[in-house]
């Protein structure tokens, strides 16, 4: 029997976050399937993604149990307390990820599949052990955060095409704000937990304000993107280019002013960015 509560387990998959990327993973499969929603499609990526996104939260937080231990935010976890075994959790993550990789393939295509194999290599093997060793690691780990989305697509049964690649990109790019900010509000825990966050290495913050800032800049016109390739009208366009501007104004506020309530004010920020922008592509998406 394993070990744990099922608000452990709950705790383990960082089921908040994934409310997040399965609902952007499923309008991007309804995009992809030409403003058609199939309830069968959609279940089945629900679940497949639902596991192999759970696996890889778990791998990872198996693999960073000592720095978990070490950090104020994270040493209350079901692992670094000892409410979930290790053993038990190395087990359900990889049973999550053979059922989940197998569910995708099997009830929607091979690419879903795939693109959720990479996702979990990339995010447990690549960017976890790199936040160890670069503060680079933050652009590594965005990769695989905007992963579900081409899964979503993918899933869809009509393979990728640009409007994948600049919906992947507006994600990718979403996230470094977002992150920066989340990193200088935790700046000691990821001190105690020897992790190479870009706000620890450069205390002053400045690197980090910069960054967020170039990033948000470089997010105005490619959230416009779907309406310059006439996949959306003037609804996005305008709505894009009004949220994108806003996200950027916070990011220069956090630049010019690094403290908390700038930070946070990033975090809000970005938090409502991306369900406002799904939105109006759902509104104004041409068929």
């Amino acid at each position: 029997m394993l070990s744990g509560s099922p608000q452990d387990w709950i705790a383990l998959g960082k089921m908040r976050i994934q409310i997040l990327a399965t609902s952007a993973a499923l309008i991007c499969m309804w995009v992809a399937n030409h403003g058609e929603w199939e309830w069968v499609m959609a279940i089945n990526l629900v679940i497949g993604l639902s596991m192999t996104s759970t696996a890889a939260a778990i791998i990872n937080q198996v693999i960073e149990i000592d720095i978990d231990k070490r950090m104020p935010r994270t040493c209350d976890r079901p692992l670094p307390t000892g409410r979930v075994r290790k053993k038990d959790a190395i087990l359900a993550s990889w049973v999550l990820a053979i059922v989940g990789f197998a569910w995708l393939a099997f009830f929607l295509n091979p690419l879903s599949a795939w693109l959720a194999i990479i996702m979990i290599v990339l995010y447990d093997f690549i960017y976890t052990p790199l936040k160890r060793v670069t503060p680079l690691n933050t652009l590594v780990g965005a990769i695989p955060g905007a992963m579900p989305l081409l899964i979503g697509y993918a899933a869809a049964g009509n393979g990728l095409d640009i409007l994948a690649g600049i919906l992947f990109l507006i994600l990718f790019l979403w996230q470094l704000p977002h992150f920066f900010a989340i990193a200088w509000l935790y700046r000691d825990d990821y001190k105690y937990g020897g992790l190479q966050m870009l706000p620890g290495v450069d205390k002053t913050g400045v690197i980090a304000g910069r960054q967020a800032i170039h990033y948000a800049l470089a997010l105005v016109p490619m959230s416009m993107a779907p309406s310059m390739f006439e996949f959306t009208e003037g609804l996005y366009f305008y709505g894009s280019l009004s949220l994108s501007l806003i996200y950027l104004a916070t990011a220069l506020m956090f630049r010019r002013n690094r403290e908390i309530k700038t930070a946070r004010i990033v975090l809000y920020t970005s938090i409502v960015y991306l369900p406002l922008l799904f939105a109006l592509l759902v509104l104004d998406y041409r068929y």
